[in-house]
């Protein structure tokens, strides 16, 4: 990353001093953005390209796995998603096959934009209970 370039020190400030949240949401978006990136170089017919950006995202969707907690219920079925979104990203790349990265970006952008909800709805102040009488 080119710390001279001011766009470069602004995203890696973001890193920085996000909070875990919205460090997940991050991911998510690179995600779909690292996705759709894939299926446009597989119109183009760039298939190094294509190649390039599955990676980049089957290497996101690893670190989501990583940072699950497989104590909880929840995390392990993220694990059994997460698991099928990797291998279906592995075949899309073997195969170049646009079919199966819209399946993934379908469940990718689900996950964004859930977790997008769950910060907004995190973040609301609490509405004191009422005392009953």
């Amino acid at each position: 990353m080119a710390l001279n370039n001011p766009y470069a020190k602004y995203q890696e400030n973001s890193v920085f001093t996000a909070s875990p949240e919205e460090l997940t949401l991050m991911l998510y978006n690179g995600l779909v953005k690292f996705i759709m990136k894939a299926q446009q170089s597989i119109n183009e017919k760039n298939l190094g390209k294509a190649n390039t950006e599955i990676l980049r995202a089957q290497d996101i969707v690893t670190e989501l796995r990583s940072t699950l907690d497989l104590k909880y219920e929840i995390a392990k079925q993220l694990d059994a998603l997460y698991d099928f979104m990797y291998f279906w990203l592995v075949d899309a790349n073997i195969n170049k096959d646009e079919k199966k990265l819209s399946e993934v970006l379908e469940i990718a952008k689900e996950l964004r934009d859930t977790w997008s909800e769950a910060i907004k709805l995190a973040k609301q102040p609490k509405k004191p209970q009422s005392v009953a009488k």
